[in-house]
């Protein structure tokens, strides 16, 4: 099954999170709440990313602005944000979620291919939020729950996408993933822009390698992958509130991404976190940035 969108312009941002909006939210919190029920373990970090984005839409100066994150909250019974985060591994990674989720916005659509797959899409709301070139077709695989659960809220905002949209339920640890894919019109014979934001991290190494040799299988030269620099999650310190969530980490290729890329006919570029939120006038927290990044690769065979 697939959804298609046409094109359209998006709703106004959400306000700031505050206890009217989750007054405003609340006569629609139930049958939400009953869809995200559903969702896996790791389906539910996509809730968590929401809240990211929702704080740093609702901040003065925000890097991003995503009109549903607010919406996915408050769907799916959960609190809404109120403040920021005020520990070291929360704030670490709500900066990190800040920072990948403005490099990708930048990125994708400027990396000009009119074929764009979002791998383990989760609430990524880039297809309604982004100015896309004219053509673009932009893939959503994802778990049917999850799909569902989003379908649900974005439909409920009234949003309409600003390319085409084909939401492509599909289990990515199933080898048939790539089959469904192409039989919702992916063509492999066209340069893709490929997505795999926070995704390789609940993956082990063979997971890993196996899921990005069958990206690398349906990449044109000239399609380009974008994912973050692996680290060893082995190493993160336990932090209240995050066990639930670190505790689903296997590391993916860790800092072998790279390597492993370049060896499987890509070529691949870094952007380092630090540069990059200097670039915008962004300070980071004082510690735990050293090698963070992102990954830009370029396929060649």
């Amino acid at each position: 099954m697939t959804t298609n969108e046409p094109a359209g312009p998006a709703p106004a941002p959400a306000p700031a999170p505050d206890a009217d909006a989750d007054a405003a939210h609340g006569a629609d919190a139930a049958p939400g709440a009953r869809r995200a029920a559903q969702l896996s373990p790791v389906s539910r970090t996509a809730l968590a990313v929401a809240r990211v984005r929702a704080y740093e839409s609702s901040r003065p100066e925000p890097l991003f602005t995503d009109p549903y994150a607010l919406a996915f909250i408050a769907a799916s019974g959960t609190p809404l944000p109120t403040a920021g985060p005020d520990r070291p591994l929360a704030r670490l990674l709500v900066t990190r979620g800040i920072m990948r989720t403005r490099f990708y916005d930048d990125r994708l659509p400027a990396a000009g291919a009119r074929q764009v797959v979002l791998l383990a899409a989760g609430l990524d709301t880039r297809a309604y939020r982004l100015a896309w070139p004219a053509g673009t077709r932009l893939f959503e695989v994802d778990l049917p729950a999850v799909l569902d659960f989003k379908q649900w809220v974005l439909d409920e905002q009234g949003a309409r996408a600003a390319c085409e949209r084909v939401a492509l339920p599909a289990d990515l640890a199933d080898p048939g993933w790539t089959d469904r894919l192409l039989a919702a019109g992916f063509d492999p014979g066209r340069p893709t822009v490929w997505l795999a934001e926070g995704l390789l991290v609940y993956l082990d190494a063979e997971q890993a390698a196996a899921l990005l040799t069958a990206v690398g299988g349906l990449s044109a030269p000239g399609s380009s992958l974008f994912t973050e620099q692996a680290r060893d999650v082995f190493r993160v310190p336990a932090e209240a509130g995050l066990a639930e969530m670190t505790a689903l980490w296997r590391g993916g290729l860790g800092a072998g991404t790279a390597d492993w890329l370049d060896a499987h006919g890509w070529r691949t570029g870094f952007t380092a976190m630090d540069a990059f939120a200097a670039s915008l006038g962004r300070e980071l927290p004082p510690s735990g940035f050293e090698g963070a990044g992102f990954l830009e690769a370029v396929r060649t065979a």
